[in-house]
């Protein structure tokens, strides 16, 4: 289990790859969107996982 992602921006489909616990907010590179809000552990995820990297 990796704690890396490709995530996929709900808003222009830009693909990046993330931590899941991330401590601060992740925002897509392209439009500037919310990709991952911090809660404390595994972040709420607001794109969709695209796959797990290793």
């Amino acid at each position: 289990m990796s704690d890396f992602i490709k995530i996929k921006c709900p808003d222009c489909e830009n693909v990046q790859i993330s931590f899941k616990k991330a401590a601060t907010k992740v925002t897509c590179h392209v439009c500037g969107a919310t990709l991952i809000v911090p809660k404390g552990g595994v972040g709420e995820i607001k794109g969709e996982i695209v796959e797990e990297v290793d």
